[in-house]
């Protein structure tokens, strides 16, 4: 039996792209709706020519996808679980695309200076924060209220992009007989020390302990990976500390369509 064409499921909106993909899935769901004894009505409503669409049927009756049975053409079994998938696919795909494009007309940052009602100013992120300072940039609109220094201000006729650096995140681990040695207290005490202004978490209890010991810097101890994803994505870079088996666990965390820049380190000093 012929196999089916790739399925646009592969790939999502992607998959469209292979010649004639659209014009399958068309073809089968409006086979698999609506009675259809001849092919002009189909190519009619899909605005395509009758040539057009008796190419396509051909080509999935070739793969087992479509058939003209009892006067009328129809997928099979197959050609419906195939459409089901196909579609399921594309949706998700939208889905997921759509949730990640925010249609954003005003926002709220703080002002970095004095700024008067419709000022132009650039809009940056400055250690996480949103900041509106006058002048132009990638990044720009007009402030819709006048602000002082430090306070939020709301900004409208908003154009461009934030640019956005994913900051990153250093991990750092320790073998767990370490966790007893107080080396290991001052190797930690280093790497804070050497560590850019950001987050810093402990994953873990042992973590936790030889950080409170090491510096008195708050920390993070619940939802790391969280904290650090999101961290990362406002272009804040974090330093987390973890107990060398518990690393899985940490990493696990970062599971996600778009993980954070992740480097692991273990740290210096003896482990005894």
């Amino acid at each position: 039996m012929p196999r089916p064409p790739r399925l646009p499921a592969d790939l999502g909106l992607k998959g469209l792209r292979r010649a004639g993909a659209v014009s399958e899935i068309l073809f089968l769901f409006e086979c698999a709706t609506e009675a259809t004894p001849k092919l002009q009505p189909i190519a009619a409503r899909l605005g395509l020519t009758v040539q057009a669409v008796s190419h396509t049927y051909r080509q999935l009756r070739r793969n087992g996808l479509a058939e003209h049975r009892n006067g009328l053409y129809r997928p099979t079994v197959r050609g419906v679980a195939w459409l089901h998938t196909a579609l399921s696919a594309l949706r998700d795909d939208l889905s997921d695309r759509w949730g990640r494009l925010d249609v954003v007309r005003t926002c709220r940052a703080v002002a970095g200076s004095r700024l008067s009602k419709d000022a132009s100013v650039a809009l940056a992120l400055e250690g996480g924060t949103l900041v509106a300072r006058r002048g132009t940039g990638p990044s720009r609109g007009r402030t819709l209220e006048a602000a002082r220094s430090g306070e939020l201000v709301e900004v409208g006729h908003l154009e461009g992009i934030v640019p956005v650096a994913p900051g990153p995140v250093a991990v750092w681990t320790f073998p767990d007989p370490a966790s007893r040695a107080p080396a290991t207290v001052a190797a930690i005490a280093g790497v804070v020390g050497d560590a850019p202004e950001g987050l810093l978490a402990a994953f873990g209890l042992e973590a936790a302990v030889l950080l409170g010991r090491a510096t008195r810097r708050p920390f993070v101890r619940f939802g790391v990976a969280a904290a650090a994803a999101e961290a990362s994505a406002l272009g804040v870079p974090a330093t987390i500390v973890v107990r060398a088996p518990d690393l899985p666990r940490l990493l696990g965390g970062f599971d996600r369509v778009h993980p954070p820049p992740v480097t692991t380190r273990p740290l210096a000093g003896p482990t005894d």
